[in-house]
């Protein structure tokens, strides 16, 4: 039985044994599915809306602690998941499936945007038409959240990952000349950057198996090079990855925890911070879901609109991809994608961080930070997806494993 197995027969037991509910119980019960994440949006909302002077102030003081060091972990494990998808047995080792996520992105980011443009063509505020890269904006967490909950070990999950990061790259990039750097960057940040990864090629060849040196030292070194350059430095450990000891995916091993006592397995790195990552996720929730709900107008509409035509675009995009002749990563099927597709509809945090970036503080500002909100409607309408075409945690397998 794997850990993540284990791990949940320990949670519904430890909450029901004997009748008695037990603060462990409870917290391995909201560990095990993954409910840290929505139970600090909702805090969040909640507190910014009735004490938003209290809340703000919160925010502000560890918004760069949770959001560049915390994440550092999140976003280190989800480079781990999508890079052994990718090596031979993964769901995307075929050079004809690891495409398609990618055009699915491109796909999703011109529906957002055809979309978006459409809603507001007889705006009479200009400065609406220059947010369409706003829209490209996957929230990662919340979608990784929705999609992880949803199928546990799955090549949903790695799709939805290379999905999203494809998309917000666009995101990135077409908003580069927004993030122009003021001249006081310090030096060296290459260097630094060389130096990480260069170590970590050393570590690997050295065949140092432990995960400790990687992250501590190479990731330290590429997280201030990130840092002294101005891209953000919770992507540290993206560059460092790939050098991490990996083992040989089977089919239908995503997330399989195979850590051995000794401690040096190769996927001991996910063993080790799993509490952490749920626990950074909670803040992250905190930080970043707290938006007033105030300011709904025109900019309000085009963002959820935007959030639907990224739906379509995903599923379109796709069904071209297939038609080219590529193939859809192994066991993922079109009731899977659909989910998926719903999923990557969850805009939230990555949109307000590409609208703050380019509106200033404002009435255009408040519209689209509220509609970012409301595309957290594809959290449910993704789980009522996964029910009506009995995929995931709703398929008829898992609730007779269940009962």
């Amino acid at each position: 039985m794997t850990t993540h197995a284990m791990h949940l027969r320990r949670s519904t037991g430890a909450v029901h044994a004997a009748g008695r509910i037990t603060v462990s119980g409870i917290f391995h019960f909201v560990t095990g599915h993954y409910l840290l994440l929505p139970i600090g949006a909702v805090v969040a909302l909640l507190w910014a809306n009735t004490a938003p002077e209290s809340y703000f102030t919160f925010a502000r003081l560890l918004a760069f602690p949770v959001n560049a060091i915390a994440m550092v972990f999140f976003f280190g494990l989800l480079a781990q998941e999508i890079f052994e998808e990718m090596m031979p047995g993964g769901a995307l080792h075929d050079r004809r499936r690891w495409p398609v996520p990618i055009i699915a992105a491109v796909g999703g980011t011109v529906g957002a945007a055809a979309a978006y443009a459409a809603s507001i063509r007889s705006s009479t505020v200009p400065m609406f038409l220059d947010g369409w890269p706003i829209m490209a904006g996957i929230d990662v967490v919340f979608a990784y959240f929705i999609v992880r909950a949803i199928f546990h070990r799955h090549p949903a999950v790695t799709f939805l990952l290379v999905l999203a990061l494809a998309s917000n790259a666009i995101g990135f990039i077409a908003l580069a000349p927004t993030f122009v750097f003021d001249g006081t960057r310090a030096g060296g940040s290459g260097l630094l950057m060389a130096a990480a990864i260069g170590l970590a090629v050393w570590l690997r060849r050295s065949r140092v198996r432990a995960f400790w040196p990687y992250v501590l030292i190479c990731g330290a070194l590429s997280w201030l090079a990130l840092y002294l350059e101005g891209f953000p430095p919770a992507l540290a450990l993206a560059p460092i990855v790939p050098f991490m000891p990996h083992a040989r995916r089977r089919l239908g091993e995503l997330f399989e925890d195979e850590a051995d006592a000794s401690g040096d397995s190769p996927r001991h790195y996910e063993h080790v911070w799993h509490y952490h990552v749920q626990v950074a996720l909670l803040l992250f929730g905190l930080v970043n879901a707290g938006v007033m709900l105030t300011g709904y107008g025109e900019g309000t509409d085009a963002t959820v609109l935007a959030a639907v035509g990224r739906t379509a675009g995903i599923l379109l995009a796709t069904a071209a991809a297939l038609a080219l002749g590529l193939h859809l990563p192994a066991q993922l099927s079109w009731r899977d994608l659909i989910v998926v597709a719903l999923a990557a509809a969850v805009g939230l945090t990555f949109s307000l961080y590409l609208a703050i970036a380019l509106f200033p503080a404002g009435p255009l500002l408040a519209e689209i930070k509220v509609g970012a909100l409301l595309t957290a409607a594809g959290l449910p309408l993704a789980f009522a997806a996964a029910w009506l075409f009995g995929v995931g945690r709703f398929h008829p397998r898992m609730r007779t494993h269940r009962r």
